[in-house]
C-alpha cells in the first residue's frame, strides 16, 4: 500500500491564525507547497514560483503520518491547512483531515476557490477560509473566478469569504462578485506585508466595510512579526 504523502512548503507552531473569523486563536499550520495563481502580491512567493526559488530546497514530499506526529508534538486544537493551494493536494489531505479528526481537533483550510473540494474533504474539514482573488491579483478573470468552485464551497457551508483589499475603491469588486456568487459571511482585508501598511489600510477600509454589513480582519500575525517566514 503507498504511503500517503503531501508536499509541504513549512510546518510550524504553536502560534496564532492571523486572519478571517478565528483570528487571535492558537493554532498550528501546515503549508502545502504549489498553487494554481500567482498573485503579483503573494506573500508566499517560495511556494510556487520556481523562477526566484529552488522547488527542491522548498517543497519537501513528506508521509501525512510524520505531518501528524510534528503537529502532536505542539499541543494545539486547532491546524490551519495553507499554502500556496492545499485542495491542489486533496488525495493527501484526506489521511491528514481524517487523523486530525480523530485528535478532536478543529481544522480550517485555506483556497482561493478556483477548486472544489472533494465531499471527503469537505466533510472532514471544520471551516474553509475562501480568498477569491480581485483585479489587484493581476491575475486574469477566467482564471481567478470559477463559479462552479465557489458554488461548491458555499453549499458546504463551512466557508467564509476573505476578500485581499487594497483600497477603498476595490469594495465595489468584491460587491460584484458577493452578489454574483451569493458569498457569505465576508471578510475584508488589508493587502500588506508590514504593520504600518496593514494599519494604514485598516484605517482607510474600516468605515465603507461595517457601512456594507461586512466583517474586517487585520492581519494579527503582519502586525506582530512583519513579513517573518513561519510565525
Amino acid at each position: 500500500m503507498t504511503t500517503p504523502t503531501l508536499a509541504i512548503s513549512e510546518i510550524f507552531g504553536p502560534t496564532v491564525q492571523g486572519e478571517g473569523p478565528t483570528a487571535g486563536r492558537r493554532a498550528a499550520f501546515v503549508r502545502l507547497g504549489r498553487c494554481n495563481l500567482d498573485c503579483v502580491w503573494c506573500d508566499t512567493p517560495y511556494t510556487w514560483d520556481w523562477d526566484r526559488y529552488d522547488p527542491a530546497v522548498e517543497v519537501t514530499p513528506t508521509p501525512v503520518a510524520e505531518v501528524v506526529a510534528r503537529l502532536d508534538a505542539m499541543a494545539v486544537a486547532r491546524v490551519v491547512v495553507t499554502g500556496g493551494e492545499p485542495l491542489l493536494q486533496q488525495r493527501g489531505l484526506v489521511p491528514l483531515l481524517g487523523a486530525l479528526g480523530e485528535r478532536g481537533w478543529a481544522v480550517e483550510v485555506e483556497t482561493n476557490g478556483t477548486i472544489a473540494p472533494t465531499p471527503a474533504v469537505a466533510a472532514a474539514v471544520t471551516a474553509f477560509n475562501v480568498s477569491p482573488k480581485l483585479a489587484n491579483s493581476g491575475i486574469a478573470p477566467s482564471r481567478r473566478i470559477r463559479p462552479a468552485a465557489l458554488g461548491a464551497l458555499v453549499e458546504t457551508g463551512k466557508a467564509a469569504f476573505k476578500f485581499v483589499v487594497a483600497e477603498p475603491s476595490e469594495l465595489d469588486e468584491v460587491a460584484s462578485l458577493v452578489a454574483a456568487h451569493g458569498l457569505a459571511p465576508v471578510w475584508i482585508m488589508p493587502e500588506g506585508t508590514s504593520p504600518a501598511v496593514v494599519s494604514g489600510r485598516l484605517a482607510a477600509l474600516a468605515d465603507e466595510v461595517v457601512a456594507r454589513g461586512w466583517n474586517l480582519t487585520t492581519r494579527l500575525h503582519v502586525v506582530l512579526w512583519g513579513d517573518e517566514r513561519g510565525r
